[in-house]
């Protein structure tokens, strides 16, 4: 027979049987003896290792958390319906893998689950390069100092307590105070710029996850965003990965001498998901009932934020940890452990929320441990004594409560007080330019607000980027070449200007 009459079916056999490794392949199987809760007990895998992803007859995952000299505590990745659930006496074989997950630019304006697994209507993904979720952080001389600033649009974040490029900043507050609003407006605020954004939602909400999406589809940049979902009702195992799969997504940009910005939402819930873990595998609780190893969880996790030396690249990853706390309480196990692994915190205040300031940004708890060390030159020259000037605003306007009289002076200060609170409160979703935050405070120091009724001020934020690229379009185009260039006196003047001509039109179109 000629090989024109060869079957197709022969010739594929053929090469199939060609291509075959051939050689001894050993595989590991086991038995699960116990299911529950998301967590499997197995037994006859004698060397498997840590973190190591099993597979079940039923096609779930799971990686191993706990070794035990006869048994296996598994946590499933994985969750089926109940015709095709886990169960006890199913066969388990062992990877030789630890967990995985695709990196590359194929992930950005993607919504993808702990797995990389996609989960929206784009197709599959199609990435040659896996990295395994749990990666060394950068050693200390891989390392450079934190410099360059991160813009994050909201003036009392950019002004008071600025974050650099590199940076692990915490957000802390009780629930529902604009802590997540405030990440995503960091995210927005980077439409414009090269830096890649990741956001991370663990044990949230779909509606919550939906409006995130939305925000930054509408008023973001999302071809340059990475949106990873282990929602309330995924399993457990995919809530406990997503930080350090989101970490990992992030980490490739940073090692190819780019910029990224991870959002984790929340930690809190992340420490709840391993607490229920532990108690599920037997591990000793401690403190608030949990295990003693949720410190080193999260300050491995944090640790890999870093920017790194030119001679790595020079890349970055400037990490954004969100926690929720109860009525304000900064002193609980896990405030406390990420407050310490953190390089400062954006407290949000739940009475400042009610009372309609948003961002609720406490300035008396909040902090940043980098600071003017990366904020803007031209912003740190005109943002000058703002923290103290407020500061003292609030301890004024508290005595001045009691019906005391004010004199002269300190009538000016509760004027320039409620100006600066006027300010820092910023509608979500609209992030300022580095040049218009640098026009308010010039314009607020220089007193042209002094005899602007306050309620003109939310207008005149609202209308100033037109206006400045209107009648200031060099000085705009001055301050976005270079953050550490400082603000040069004919700027200086051309935006004072462009701001004075604002007020006048505001002024008359109100009369």
């Amino acid at each position: 027979m000629s090989s024109d009459q060869t079957p197709s079916w022969l010739l594929a056999a053929k090469e199939a049987l060609e291509d075959a490794p051939l050689g001894v392949h050993a595989e590991q199987h086991g038995r699960v003896e116990e299911i529950a809760d998301g967590v499997a007990t197995i037994s006859g895998l004698p060397d498997v290792g840590l973190e190591e992803v099993l597979h079940f007859a039923r096609g779930q995952l799971g990686f191993v958390q706990v070794l035990d000299e006869d048994r296996i505590g598994c946590v499933l990745l994985d969750t089926f319906d109940a015709g095709n659930a886990v169960e006890a006496g199913d066969a388990v074989h062992a990877s030789g893998d630890v967990v995985q997950v695709p990196v590359g630019e194929v992930l950005l304006g993607r919504v993808v689950d702990p797995l990389g697994r996609p989960l929206d209507d784009l197709g599959p993904l199609e990435s040659e390069l896996h990295w395994p979720i749990e990666r060394p952080a950068p050693s200390i001389i891989e390392r450079e100092l934190v410099t360059e600033p991160v813009q994050t649009g909201i003036l009392a974040i950019d002004t008071l307590f600025a974050l650099g490029r590199g940076q692990r900043e915490l957000i802390v507050g009780d629930h529902a105070t604009g802590k997540t609003t405030l990440a995503i407006d960091t995210l927005i605020a980077q439409r414009d710029n090269d830096m890649v954004c990741v956001y991370v939602a663990v044990g949230q909400k779909t509606s919550s996850v939906r409006r995130v999406i939305d925000a930054l589809s509408a008023h973001g940049n999302f071809s340059r965003c990475i949106v990873m979902v282990a929602g309330s009702a995924t399993a457990p195992g995919l809530q406990w990965i997503a930080p350090y799969a989101g970490m990992t997504m992030a980490e490739y940009f940073r090692d190819n001498g780019q910029h990224a910005v991870i959002v984790i939402d929340d930690l809190s819930k992340h420490a709840a998901t391993h607490r229920e873990i532990a108690l599920l595998t037997r591990q000793s609780p401690g403190r608030e009932a949990y295990p003693g190893d949720v410190f080193y969880l999260h300050a491995r996790l944090l640790e890999r934020a870093a920017r790194l030396s030119s001679e790595c690249g020079g890349g970055s990853l400037t990490a954004l940890p969100i926690a929720e706390t109860d009525s304000g309480n900064l002193s609980a196990y896990i405030p406390t452990n990420l407050i310490s692994i953190t390089d400062g915190q954006v407290v949000m205040d739940a009475a400042l929320f009610h009372q309609g300031q948003k961002p609720a940004v406490d300035v008396g708890l909040s902090v940043s441990r980098v600071g003017g060390k990366t904020q803007a030159v031209a912003l740190r020259k005109a943002a000058g004594t703002l923290r103290l000037d407020y500061a003292q605003f609030l301890e004024l306007e508290v005595f001045t409560r009691f019906g005391g009289m004010p004199d002269g002076r300190v009538r000016d200060q509760l004027k320039r007080g409620e100006r600066i609170r006027a300010l820092l409160h910023q509608p979500q979703h609209m992030p300022l330019r580095l040049v218009d935050e640098v026009a308010l405070l010039l314009a607020l120091h220089a007193g042209h607000f002094d005899d602007l009724p306050v309620g003109f001020l939310p207008a005149l934020v609202r209308e100033l980027p037109a206006a400045l690229d209107r009648d200031a379009a060099s000085g705009v185009a001055e301050l976005s070449a270079d953050t550490h260039a400082p603000c040069s006196e004919a700027t200086h003047d051309r935006l004072l200007t462009a701001v004075t001509s604002l007020m006048g039109r505001i002024s008359e179109a109100e009369k």
